[in-house]
């Protein structure tokens, strides 16, 4: 009887040794465990958005520096392109390319406009019907995921009235995206008039140093020089990436709460 126990027991603790090992063998086999994915935030937009490339410097779309802002559980994705329009960023593919990444809670921001309106340009011009359209196709799109659309008028060009005022640059194209925002109820940011009221009150010669002025033989980049009202340097994308978190805490759009832990030492200065 004594020794049929002894059995017993050593063939227990031989199957619970062999468990463990199966169960140890498993867990290698299926790898490290799943860690959570981490939000996107994806930027569908235009050459004032988008990523530069170095010959192209100081060039620099207010995406670039806002993908700096967040905590390490934010990815920024910047799809913006250079001279795309709602439907030429859909033609190409860009627009599918976002929805195949899209999950939950993810976030897609969403401004156009400067080249929907350019009618002398045939390879981008977008109606009036087919941009708005194009829009609330956008917000549908992003809203089916369960993911978040924020809306945005494009950003203002640097064209000063002779009162002192910044001229009206996207007439009919701004003013559909606002109806967009109404009608569809969507988390939306009027940069537009944004950036118009911050560039008039710096005025003519200071709001030049934001955008693309240089003067000829002073940047290998662009040896005869450049004067574009358009597109930002690094300073104005800076800025503006900086009105644009400004407005999406006016909006208290959960964004806001989610940027990187600031460094202790940083919380010594002050302006």
């Amino acid at each position: 009887m004594f020794i049929q126990k002894v059995i017993y027991l050593v063939l227990g603790l031989v199957f619970i040794s062999l468990q463990a090992q199966a169960q140890a063998q498993a867990q290698v086999e299926a790898g490290p465990s799943k860690q959570q994915r981490p939000t996107y935030i994806f930027m569908a937009g235009d050459s004032t958005m988008a990523i530069k490339a170095v010959k192209d410097y100081p060039e620099t779309g207010w995406g670039m520096p806002f993908s700096y802002f967040f905590a390490d559980d934010i990815i920024v994705d910047n799809r913006a392109k250079n001279g795309r329009s709602t439907r030429t960023f859909i033609s190409e593919g860009r627009w599918q390319g976002i929805l195949s990444e899209l999950q939950a809670n993810d976030v897609v921001i969403i401004q156009f406009g400067h080249n929907d309106q350019s009618k002398h340009k045939t390879d981008r011009y977008t109606t009036p019907e087919q941009f708005t359209e194009n829009l609330k196709r956008f917000i549908r799109d992003v809203r089916s995921k369960n993911a978040k659309p924020v809306l945005m008028t494009p950003i203002t060009r640097r064209y000063f009235n002779d009162d002192g005022t910044i001229k009206d640059t996207h007439p009919i194209y701004a003013d559909l995206v606002r109806d967009v925002a109404n009608q569809t109820g969507v988390s939306f940011v009027d940069m537009e008039r944004v950036t118009q009221a911050y560039f008039q009150a710096m005025g003519d010669e200071l709001s030049a140093l934001r955008f693309m002025h240089i003067k000829p033989d002073l940047h290998p980049n662009y040896p005869n020089g450049v004067k574009d009202n358009t597109h930002l340097n690094a300073l104005g994308a800076r800025e503006v990436a900086q009105l644009v978190l400004a407005e999406l805490k006016t909006l208290n759009h959960p964004l806001a709460k989610r940027l990187r832990d600031v460094d202790p030492k940083h919380l010594k200065l002050s302006y």
